[in-house]
């Protein structure tokens, strides 16, 4: 029980010392880059104290004081003013996103390039306040009485810019991590960064620079001012102690090319293979040998596209047979062996005399002749129609209406797509009679009412499909067409969900196999064509 009491006690406590941070966050931002440029300041104070001082007289040592309190007094408020104006224009936003309050797109991009690129104003704003020491103390110190030590034109603007560079370096890279956390979280909710406009995060190469810089030159450098302060007036300089600094400041520079290399090559090359991928190459592949961390991460990218390129494969192969629509309805779920329930509209068309047809004529002809109707009769079902060919049957084939993108009004986009099959099959059969092959005529079923459609069969092989007596009376409607010699009948279930657009006509009812009571079909009123036996 202690113990509990315990954990809760310390679970409530990290709560709201994490609620502080982010109650907080801006304070802690601004603040972040202090210790950086503390660390800097120290640097110099030390460096001036030790190696300047000497080389000052009494009446220049008070100038020098004079102007570092003047400096600190006017310069300094002025950055950390320039500062707080930065973070107050991040603070704003951030505050209508965190209130849920409505916000324009401009300024939420504005916000959102700003905090990708306030670590660049942070180094700006205090860069300008270093940098500015150099002229400044330079001309006070000209401007103070007796002459001054030539050696103060090397170690003064070199002591500052040391201390500079510690302290820029150093803070762009709290600035930044503490952005990323503290900011991002708010700002990029649902985005990434990296889209954002205008925008200048530091590049791999630049941050292997900026580490080269803080941890080699700024060291060597300080060394080299070191020995050179240390040296007599008109003493030979100690050159292999400068050749050995300078070949350190170059090898770290080389260094962090080097490793810029290393890193940044094998990931512009994911970057341009992913890019590829998304504008929809998928022959894109990354050609890189590394035995490096870099290694595992291309081949498993490589398999991934090789696997993508796989599934593209087979959903346009899947939509070859079931119909493009049908295979995007099936892979954007999961397949469910149980189906739903659902009222659609079936539609089944046969072409007559098949059979007969098939002895007089060569198998090409027959397989010319079914890829021409089939090919017209899909387009206008599932591009014209928003329907479904789900099954084809021979010489025919199912369509489902109501089971699609848009599942309204699909006894009317049946029937439609019907008269329409009608009228296109006049324009078949004179492409065939140009041919000296005789015309077709087909056969059109439609019924409406509950089916239950989806992904059936075993987890091995499954089909999209509807089951259920309206499929049924569909097929045996269809069958009806040459009974009675109609080319396009529909049932009383479909008559009824008809727009009273539709003219109609009864027909004599009709039994069926499988159903106990004669069915009551329709015709449409002047047909655009005749079906015969």
């Amino acid at each position: 029980m202690q113990l509990q009491q315990e954990s809760a006690t310390l679970n409530e406590t990290n709560q709201n010392e994490t609620a502080w941070i982010y109650r907080h966050r801006f304070w802690i931002v601004g603040c972040t880059p202090l210790l950086a440029q503390l660390i800097g300041s120290a640097f110099n104070i030390w460096y001036n104290l030790s190696h300047i001082r000497p080389l000052l007289t009494s009446a220049q040592h008070a100038v020098f004081i004079n102007t570092v309190l003047v400096y600190n007094v006017v310069v300094y408020p002025v950055a950390v003013y320039l500062w707080v104006q930065i973070l107050r224009s991040l603070h704003r936003p951030c505050q209508r996103l965190l209130q849920r309050q409505p916000i324009s797109l401009e300024q939420l991009t504005k916000a959102r390039r700003l905090a990708i690129n306030l670590p660049w104003w942070g180094i700006l704003v205090a860069g300008v306040s270093w940098f500015l020491c150099i002229p400044v103390f330079l001309t006070a110190l000209q401007l103070a009485p007796g002459d001054l030590d030539s050696r103060l034109f090397l170690h003064l603007p070199t002591s500052l810019l040391v201390a500079a560079f510690i302290a820029l370096t150093h803070s762009f890279f709290t600035i930044e991590l503490t952005s990323q956390w503290l900011l991002y979280p708010v700002l990029f909710q649902e985005t990434q960064p990296a889209t954002t406009p205008g925008a200048f995060p530091l590049t791999l190469r630049g941050r292997g620079l900026m580490w080269a810089i803080s941890a080699s030159i700024c060291p060597i450098a300080s060394l080299l001012l070191l020995i050179l302060a240390s040296q007599p007036l008109g003493a030979p300089l100690p050159w292999f102690s400068l050749s050995v600094g300078g070949l350190g400041i170059v090898f770290g520079l080389t260094t962090a090319w080097m490793v810029g290399q290393l890193v940044v090559e094998p990931v512009e090359a994911l970057e341009t293979a992913a890019q590829a991928i998304a504008a929809g190459n998928l022959n894109t592949r990354i050609t890189l040998l590394r035995a490096d961390e870099f290694g595992p991460l291309i081949a498993e990218f490589n398999q991934m596209v090789q696997e993508l390129q796989d599934k593209q494969l087979l959903q346009e192969t899947f939509g070859r047979h079931v119909g493009e629509q049908v295979a995007q309805q099936i892979l954007r779920r999961d397949p469910s062996l149980l189906g739903v329930e659902q009222e659609i509209t079936v539609l089944f068309a046969d072409i007559r005399n098949f059979t007969a047809r098939c002895t007089l004529s060569t198998p090409q002809q027959i397989v010319t002749m079914l890829n021409l109707f089939l090919t017209e009769m899909v387009e206008i079902v599932e591009q014209e129609h928003g329907g479904i060919v789900n099954k084809f049957l021979g010489d025919g084939f199912m369509a489902l209406f109501g089971v699609g993108a848009d599942p309204s009004h699909h006894a009317a986009r049946a029937v439609t797509a019907g008269q329409d099959m009608l009228w296109r099959l006049e324009r078949i059969n004179q492409h065939l009679q140009a041919q000296n092959q005789p015309p077709l005529n087909i056969g059109i079923g439609i019924h409406t009412g509950p089916a239950i459609v989806g992904s059936i069969g075993s987890p091995q092989r499954l089909e999209y499909t509807a089951i259920g007596d309206t499929v049924n009376i569909a097929s045996r409607i269809e069958s009806l067409t040459k009974v009675v010699e109609v080319p396009l009948l529909l049932t009383a279930a479909t008559r009824q969900a008809l727009p009273m657009t539709f003219l109609t006509q009864p027909l004599p009812p009709q039994s069926v196999k499988g159903q106990p009571h004669p069915i009551q079909i329709y015709g449409l009123v002047a047909p655009p064509a005749i079906a015969s036996n």
